[in-house]
């Protein structure tokens, strides 16, 4: 398969997913008797307005403190 066939069948996979989640959500909502929440244009939403932007500047170095480098194990400690 190539990038774009593996793209569409991502965009498929998110297209049925955010129908499955409509119906879902009118389900439970026809069940608790409240009006379903507007869903139109969901997937539409999910474009650029959505992203994150991560900034350059390094982090706080206390954020790190106690931490175990994932795979390595912890700082003071040896590999077996």
């Amino acid at each position: 398969m190539s990038v774009q066939d593996d793209l569409a069948a991502v965009k498929r996979c998110l297209e049925d997913l955010v129908r499955t989640v409509g119906q879902l959500e009118r389900g439970i909502a026809a069940e608790r008797g409240t009006p379903p929440t507007p869903t139109a244009g969901r997937a539409e939403r999910l474009g650029a307005e959505n992203l994150v932007t991560i900034p350059d500047t390094p982090y706080d170095s206390g954020l790190w403190t106690d931490s175990d480098d994932e795979g390595l194990g912890a700082r003071d400690r040896h590999a077996p």
